[in-house]
């Protein structure tokens, strides 16, 4: 499901930080909807809220529960990083 993270600072920034750090091993990167950062077998994507200080994240895994809550834990602390 989405996470919702409440945000001390801008959106853009942290959009753009979390690009940086795992843009050299992503398979793709969009920005059509926030970012969408694909992998050989997990995704997510992180948008900023239109109406509220917050981000909203969704991570999906090929196969593995435990990769994706692994993965979810990774980008949740990059966030609050």
């Amino acid at each position: 499901g989405e996470i919702n993270r409440q945000l001390k600072t801008d959106a853009k920034g942290i959009l753009a930080r979390i690009q940086k750090h795992y843009e050299s091993r992503a398979l793709s990167v969009d920005f059509t909807d926030g970012l969408s950062v694909e992998f050989p077998d997990w995704r997510f994507n992180l948008r900023g809220s239109n109406t509220e200080p917050l981000v909203r994240l969704n991570v999906e895994a090929r196969g593995s529960e435990t990769l994706m809550r692994e993965k979810t834990a990774e980008v949740l602390q990059l966030l609050d990083s």
